[in-house]
């Protein structure tokens, strides 16, 4: 498991979010909160190459909303 980064925002039903540093995770990784709870897939890698952020669609049931300002994970 690695660090994803922070949620910083939603954007047409996606939710956003900054990385830590210049690692990111391959599309399709799935992303996880801090209880090791599926919260979504990543979709898209953008931005600049220093900290980019990352895409990340919902999966069902998920409150994206719930999740700005939240650290997540990738596995």
């Amino acid at each position: 498991m690695e660090r994803l980064g922070t949620a910083s925002r939603l954007a047409q039903n996606l939710l956003i979010v900054r990385c830590d540093d210049t690692d990111h995770p391959d599309i399709g990784a799935t992303a996880v909160d801090e209880s090791l709870s599926r919260v979504g897939r990543v979709v898209d890698v953008f931005g600049p190459v220093e900290r980019p952020y990352v895409a990340v669609t919902p999966a069902d049931g998920v409150r994206a909303a719930s999740l700005v300002g939240e650290r997540l994970y990738a596995k």
